[in-house]
């Protein structure tokens, strides 16, 4: 009798290892695990949730599950860690490379978004004046959180650009923008998370409480586990912004006053700024699009009249917030910090607006795009951090040379602090005290200009790396766990011995192709020496 429960039990391990082999993914039919929300199967949910923002890669789901509650995501999550099945959380479906698609098998998508009552059992979200912090849901969109938290005379220190984004999603990669100099990046101002982990435990995390999968969760791309619950800290928020824009010609001279005006973090609010960005002009049509919207059709800036580096002009955004009782004085603090600067005296543009709008600028943009249908199209973007140690032989070899004169799109150049950075996060950025980030966001009209950029962005990665440049991509996509190991350098043993604690699995967040989705994994590798 023995033997015979022996080699049934064989029999089943082979059977389940076929399945993985053959690649069927076994996901209950009509998953029933007693939801408080909404489980669907409807075709067009289905084709909704197997694309994303970059539009450069499919997935697959049999189910769409909207929960009411932080317990339904984990009742499904326990459910893909008993059977087990592939599962992913997806915010508002902003990533680039299908990270948050299903990748290759069937699997269930967790619509973590309100549109379909997600989140409606938790509540919206809650401001504790006292406390100054935010507790929201994971799938909340941060312009919710600016609407919640502004009713209150209180705002989050540290941004996006676009604020269309998912609380989870942005924690989940790192949430930067024109801020992050000052307050570092989204995940260095969360106080506490409720996660749900791959073997669909439902915990609270924080600095001081299960503080391993606090960290790990932080900038983990998913790989440990659903975040249904954000505290998120806050500051009394500006009135108004005053956004100015000057011009450089000359490379090195940019990078110096941005790397100045980034050094004056932690200074009183009088004496810097409160958002450094910049952005790359390469063709003088990109002038007027919609990071540009500041110069006029009327009266264009000529990139031969100002005399050009190599036929590219440098963009620097800052911008002072500031209340009705000191708008009196932002003026002089303004032309203060300004003197110091050695921009194209002739190339000041000023405009003056409400913090809110200042926040959501991108989003008019999209709407523009989308009244011409130039938004739902493939975006094959390219962001990496760059050491401050190589920007000027980036500069030379890409925007100087790879790219030529055209670059479908907005080019985003502007550094940032490391010592903001908590490096117990799973994030990895280059080993310098300032790295840029440099940010490639284009756009695809045809299959033609498809082709083009994807080659473009191949090139610009191969000269990285022929020249010795060690960018760290952001928001990263990489198809081979070698070259995953190479991003994450000496982090990796940390991290894939994360994966097997909270994800054992390898069932959430498969799209981002970092682990294979097994559920008999073999023991993780932990180095390269073992590949």
């Amino acid at each position: 009798m023995a033997v015979n429960s022996n080699k049934l039990v064989l029999l089943t391990f082979a059977i389940c290892r076929l399945i993985v082999t053959v690649g069927v993914t076994v996901v209950p039919e009509l998953l029933d695990v007693g939801l408080e929300g909404r489980l669907s199967v409807d075709t067009r949910e289905l084709e909704a949730v197997s694309v994303d923002f970059g539009r450069l890669t499919r997935g697959g789901a049999s189910e769409v599950v909207h929960p009411a509650t932080a317990e339904d995501v984990a009742r499904v999550v326990k459910a893909a860690f008993e059977s087990p099945f592939a599962v992913s959380a997806r915010g508002h479906g902003h990533s680039i490379n299908g990270q948050a698609l299903i990748e290759g098998k069937k699997g269930v998508v967790i619509e973590m978004g309100r549109g379909g009552g997600g989140g409606d059992g938790d509540g919206g979200a809650r401001v504790c004046e006292k406390g100054m912090y935010v507790d929201v849901w994971g799938g909340e969109l941060w312009i919710e959180v600016l609407s919640t938290t502004l009713e209150y005379g209180l705002a989050p220190m540290s941004w996006t650009d676009y604020l269309y984004l998912s609380v989870g999603g942005t924690l989940s990669n790192a949430g930067i923008s024109g801020q992050t100099f000052n307050h570092g990046p989204q995940i260095s101002n969360v106080y506490e998370l409720d996660v749900v982990t791959g073997k669909g435990e439902l915990l609270t995390c924080s600095e001081d409480r299960n503080s391993e999968l606090f960290h790990a969760v932080l900038g983990g791309l998913g790989q440990f586990g659903i975040i249904t619950r954000a505290r998120i800290a806050l500051e009394p928020a500006p009135h108004r912004v005053r956004w100015i824009r000057v011009l450089y010609s000359n490379f090195a001279t940019f990078c110096k006053d941005q790397e100045y005006l980034i050094s004056l973090h932690g200074k009183p609010p009088s004496q810097r700024f409160d958002y450094v960005e910049g952005f790359v002009i390469v063709d003088e049509g990109l002038i007027n699009n919609w990071r540009s919207s500041f110069f006029s059709p009327s009266n264009p800036v000529k990139i031969r009249s100002l005399n050009a580096d190599g036929g590219v002009l440098y963009c620097l955004e800052i911008t002072k917030n500031y209340n009705q009782g000191n708008a009196d004085s932002v003026g002089e603090e303004i032309q203060a910090l300004l003197k110091k600067l050695d921009f194209i005296a002739t190339s000041v543009f000023t405009t003056d607006l409400p913090y809110v709008d200042f926040l959501d600028r991108v989003h008019k943009a999209e709407l523009k795009l989308r009244s011409k249908g130039l938004w739902d199209v493939p975006h094959p973007w390219l962001n990496l951090f760059v050491p401050k140690s190589r920007i000027a032989d980036f500069d030379k070899g890409v925007f100087k040379g790879i790219l030529g004169n055209k670059t479908s799109g907005p080019i985003l150049i502007y550094p940032m602090n490391k010592n903001k950075w908590d490096h117990r996060s799973s994030v990895v950025t280059p080993e310098e005290d300032v790295f840029y980030l440099v940010a490639f966001l284009r756009s695809a009209l045809d299959t033609e200009a498809l082709e083009y950029l994807t080659n473009q962005n191949r090139q610009i990665l191969g000269f990285c790396h022929d020249s010795e440049i060690k960018v760290k991509q952001y928001l990263p996509h990489y198809t081979k766990q070698l070259e995953w190991m190479d991003h994450f350098g000496d982090k990796w043993t940390q991290f894939s011995a994360r994966k097997m604690q909270f994800d054992p699995r390898r069932i959430l967040a498969t799209g981002q192709q970092i682990f294979q989705f097994d559920p008999f994994p073999p023991p993780l590798t932990n180095t390269k020496d073992d590949m």
